[in-house]
């Protein structure tokens, strides 16, 4: 059977979230992605309330929805980031606490090992989030940056990471992150080195989003093919990018999202340049069988004429795998 297809509610946290399950439902997803902010899913009650994670369930079940995954990315990129004032309009005031770095990536990893538990109170097996990175800032090597420099900063990434991934692995949850600039990962070399840092945790994988590389140039088919076995959960998000040189570049010239001098922008599934055949059809090829979440974003479409153009294209082109060649009734034939 074609995967189940649902819809990340990060974007969509201003918006309660009965609202925005009716809306869903209407629109023709099948479940929600809950996103760990707005109210759509709280850690701390979801272990406080023994009803709580019982009730978002049953909420859900109203509108003929299931949820499969949570997503924690905002409290996830204060583990290993850099922290700043930027950080504390995207954390929980009990993570931001006091504000002083150290004291903000030790509550940030700690509500991280929480959410790996409240999952497993929901019944998800996926938590999907960011991990931050100490390094990201060098990624223009200049001044110099050198290899030492780089090493440290995956060995801070190892020090946060895997005592929360050992939770996650005592929970039975696993923790996919999305593969993104500013994160510890943001390619296929940078997972790669990221897998061998972490030495192949088994809770540790990836939320793949074809949209953060293709605009890159990096091959967002070929990380499938090379990361399979760790795809743990899919984003469909479309990325546009312009085939002829433009004012600005890949690094976006501190222009917002939707300005007309950028040289790509995350774009409605369909209306950008991401080849969603080949993305299906690779991921039917290593055996991906967990939902096609839609993670809408389109600084110049109406987002909720967008969020049900975006499910009809996706279930139009999902599809299963063949079980048999096409040619083996020939096979015999007189």
């Amino acid at each position: 059977m074609p995967r189940p297809v649902t819809l990340f509610t990060g974007q969509w946290a201003d918006l309660p979230l009965e609202t925005l399950a009716k809306k869903a439902s209407d629109w023709g997803y099948d479940g929600l992605e809950l996103a760990c902010w707005g109210d759509h899913f709280d850690v701390e009650r979801a272990l406080a309330e023994d009803d709580y994670c019982s009730k978002r369930r049953e909420l859900l079940e109203r509108h003929g929805l299931k949820t499969f995954a949570i997503a924690n990315h905002l409290v996830g990129q204060a583990v290993c980031d850099r922290i700043d004032e930027r950080h504390r309009s995207i954390v929980p005031p009990r993570v931001w606490g006091d504000g002083k770095a150290e004291g903000v990536q030790r509550r940030a990893a700690e509500e991280m090992k929480n959410t790996a538990r409240a999952a497993a109170r929901l019944r998800v097996s996926v938590v999907n989030g960011f991990t931050g990175s100490s390094i990201w800032h060098l990624l223009y090597s200049f001044p110099p940056v050198t290899p030492e420099s780089i090493d440290a900063g995956y060995r801070d990434f190892v020090d946060r990471w895997r005592p929360i991934l050992d939770v996650f692995a005592d929970a039975k949850v696993r923790f996919a992150l999305e593969v993104h600039p500013t994160e510890i990962a943001f390619d296929i070399v940078s997972a790669e080195r990221t897998l061998s840092a972490i030495g192949n945790h088994a809770s540790f994988g990836f939320n793949y989003d074809p949209s953060h590389f293709g605009y890159q140039g990096v091959d967002y088919v070929g990380f499938i093919e090379r990361f399979g076995d760790r795809i743990f959960h899919a984003h469909m998000k479309d990325v546009w990018w312009s085939s002829t040189p433009r004012r600005s570049g890949v690094f976006g010239g501190h222009l917002p999202f939707g300005h007309r001098d950028r040289a790509w922008d995350f774009r409605s599934i369909g209306r950008g340049r991401i080849e969603f055949e080949e993305v299906i059809r690779a991921l039917n090829r290593v055996g991906y069988g967990g939902p096609l979440s839609v993670e809408w974003e389109d600084a110049g479409m109406d987002r909720e004429f967008g969020a049900r153009e975006a499910c009809t294209r996706i279930k139009a082109l999902d599809f299963a795998a063949s079980n048999v060649a096409f040619d083996a009734a020939f096979a015999g034939r007189k």
